[in-house]
């Protein structure tokens, strides 16, 4: 038996909080007696492999990672101020990677094994997990994390950043005020939630503001009342979806209502809330472009139960937003790309870098 097996043995056997500071404690006390040539390295293997994620643990302490991507558990890559890099970094076996995914998980109480073999969670700290199993990913257990960074609070800070100028921060200030309807658009880690929370943050603290979020990330202040969904419990029950809470949060007296992301039949949802009295909500949308985030939000409002023309949902539409803000990646971090107006013309750019 390796020194780091019998060491995690012995602390499991032992009454100690499965918290690192207290197990560290306990094994200055263990060393001595059962591993004294333990090399620190050894000890930190320990602890790695009884809280939480595991030898991964050290990026979290780095603001500069934003991503870590574990697609084997000899495979571990992260994202670092905006570039992807693989690491030296491994876990000891499959299992041991599970075993992290599962201390993730469990203060949520979420489900993940071969008869549900993906889980998404939301970390204490406010960061996203998503875990995969086999069958689905074939070369063992999997995860990805996107973490929660502090990122601009305020567009003089994302000015400052280079993330927009001057003169479309001014815009979008106005337009926030001036209750206008904005969606924000763009790829995968392109800065939209973080610009979806600077815009929110111009919102007048008088104005009673609903947030509706698949996985709670928009930190508001002011009137605000947070509203999540909820996967189905072991058993299939319990699930609550964003296109309920839209309709919740429509029950609930909102000046404005922020869907943190649309991404399915809420669309409707959410266009006919923007159409009846709710002006200056807002939300985000992946999409490659302006135009494209326009096809997309009508597609998903057509995916749902209920029955409706394709003619209706576009004249919704050409009311209901009246901004579309499209965000991408750049070399050297994330920016606003263009600004554009839409009426029942079409598009039209206002601001353009």
């Amino acid at each position: 038996m390796g020194v780091v097996e019998r060491l995690s043995r012995e602390l499991l056997n032992r009454d100690v909080a499965l918290d690192r500071e207290s197990l560290f404690s306990e094994l200055l006390s263990l060393v001595p007696h059962h591993a004294p040539l333990a090399k620190p390295a050894e000890i930190e293997a320990v602890l790695d492999g009884l809280v939480g994620l595991g030898p991964v643990e050290q990026f979290l302490a780095d603001t500069a990672v934003t991503d870590i991507l574990v697609n084997r558990y000899d495979d571990v890559w992260v994202e670092r101020a905006g570039h992807l890099e693989r690491t030296p970094v491994t876990f000891s076996s499959p299992e041991a990677v599970l075993a992290a995914i599962e201390r993730a998980i469990a203060p949520s109480g979420l489900r993940l094994d071969r008869a549900s073999p993906s889980v998404d969670a939301r970390l204490a700290d406010g960061s996203r997990l998503h875990a995969t199993l086999p069958p689905i990913s074939i070369d063992g257990p999997a995860f990805a994390l996107r973490r929660f960074v502090p990122k601009a609070r305020t567009l003089l800070e994302l000015e400052a950043r280079g993330a927009l100028d001057h003169q479309a921060s001014g815009y979008l200030a106005d337009a926030v005020r001036n209750r206008r309807n904005i969606v924000v658009t763009g790829g995968t880690g392109s800065g939209k939630t973080t610009l979806l929370n600077v815009l929110s943050g111009e919102i007048p603290s008088s104005q009673r503001t609903i947030t509706v979020e698949d996985s709670a990330e928009l930190s508001l202040h002011g009137h605000i009342l947070r509203l999540e969904s909820r996967p189905a419990n072991a058993e299939g029950a319990g699930q609550v979806t964003v296109q309920q809470l839209v309709r919740n949060a429509l029950r609930l007296r909102p000046d404005r209502i922020i869907v943190g992301e649309v991404r399915g039949p809420e669309a409707l949802d959410m266009i006919s809330a923007m159409n009846t009295g709710h002006d200056g909500s807002m939300s985000t949308v992946h999409a490659n472009g302006p135009d494209e985030a326009l096809w997309r939000i009508e597609t998903l409002a057509l995916s749902g139960e209920r029955r409706v023309s394709e003619l209706a949902v576009q004249r919704q539409l050409q009311s209901a937003i009246h901004v579309l803000v499209h965000t991408a990646r750049v070399t050297g971090g994330r920016r606003v790309v263009s600004i554009h107006e839409v009426d029942r013309h079409g598009l039209r750019e206002v601001w353009g870098c």
